[in-house]
């Protein structure tokens, strides 16, 4: 996954006029992944931080430790936890 599939992602979301973006989180520490739900109205300002914050491979610019292993669109929070909890 790079950078520019997570776009791709956010592009299709916004002009299918999915509700959210899930995007899942690794970080070194934590046995589990995190999951953030991002609502429409914010898809491009999300869009613009995850380019500005994280490296072509997904990886935090600022610490490598944290890492977007997976991300989905859809109309309600049983959609993305269907597509990321289970992946």
């Amino acid at each position: 996954m790079k950078i520019g599939n997570l776009e791709k992602c956010f592009f299709e979301a916004s002009h299918s006029g999915a509700k959210y973006v899930g995007v899942k989180i690794q970080m070194q520490g934590f046995p589990k992944p995190e999951i953030i739900i991002n609502e429409h109205e914010n898809f491009d300002s999300k869009f613009a931080y995850y380019k500005k914050a994280y490296n072509d491979d997904l990886t935090l610019k600022t610490f490598n430790g944290v890492k977007i292993v997976g991300f989905t669109y859809g109309d309600s929070f049983e959609d993305i936890e269907h597509d990321l909890m289970e992946s």
